[in-house]
């Protein structure tokens, strides 16, 4: 049975998908295929490479930097061990193409796909925690918006999920308190958006409009005023921060709320 060791400076995994790729062109092929991870190091390379001549293995590694890249080569050479380098030339081709220099840096792969896994996972929460729904788990948020009817809470959640922030919003509806779990929130991770009743009164009229909601009960300045003032209560009595969201598009605000999320951090 061939031994195929997928030697990389991060987890190996991008690597072990190209190998396993390239075995399924000889379907059954009696192989297998063990990771040496996190190998950055010399002697980290030589262990590797004496492992790899006692199994009579090949070694296929992905080190983007060129000091290991090259010491891999001189041991393989001197242990009589099979080796194919999957990423210098890559690199080395790059390098001319770009007329640049690569970061040498492990692990960006990797750092990539978490970050994508993340935004991944956030959008997913957001709908979830999208208008008070799942109000249960607002403890897993990391931040919460909360406000009026049609005071931008949905857009700017989910601007905020899809840059990897696990957000939720709450609607603040007169006589109806808030959720229990909302009051247990951090204050520093619940913003209240808010805008100038003029504003507010235009957006919720052309809704009620399309929608046919009663105008008077939802789009009154009265009414309008009415909301206003009590999420402005709340957020003094619960120590919230109120944005003001009349005029800004959603990643402004999203953006304001982000720095202050990153000073309290």
């Amino acid at each position: 049975m061939l031994t195929i060791f997928v030697v990389s400076d991060a987890t190996g995994r991008t690597a072990e998908r190209l190998v396993r790729a390239a075995l399924e062109q000889f379907g059954g092929a009696a192989v297998r295929v063990a990771r040496r991870m996190e190998v950055r190091s010399v002697e980290q390379v030589r262990v590797v490479v004496r492992e790899a001549a006692a199994a009579e293995a090949l070694i296929v590694h992905t080190l983007v930097e060129h000091d290991l890249r090259r010491q891999m080569l001189e041991e393989t050479r001197q242990q009589g061990v099979d080796a194919l380098d999957s990423m210098g030339p890559l690199l080395e081709r790059l390098t001319g193409r770009l007329q640049l220099s690569p970061r040498e840096k492990p692990g960006l792969l990797r750092q990539l796909e978490d970050a994508k896994l993340r935004e991944i996972e956030a959008v997913a929460f957001a709908f979830h925690h999208d208008d008070g729904l799942n109000a249960h788990e607002l403890d897993r948020a990391e931040v919460v918006l909360v406000g009026v009817s049609r005071s931008m809470k949905t857009p700017t959640m989910l601007y905020l999920a899809y840059r990897g922030w696990f957000a939720a919003n709450v609607p603040l509806i007169p006589d109806i308190p808030p959720p229990e779990p909302l009051l247990e929130v951090s204050p520093l991770r619940v913003f209240c958006l808010t805008m100038a009743a003029e504003k507010l009164c235009q957006l919720r009229h052309t809704r009620a409009v399309s929608t046919g909601i009663p105008v008077e009960s939802y789009a009154s300045a009265e009414q309008v005023r009415k909301e206003l003032d009590y999420a402005a209560r709340l957020c003094t009595t619960h120590g919230w921060c109120q944005i003001d969201v009349t005029g800004k598009s959603v990643e402004e605000a999203a953006r304001e709320i982000i720095l202050l999320l990153s000073q309290e951090k």
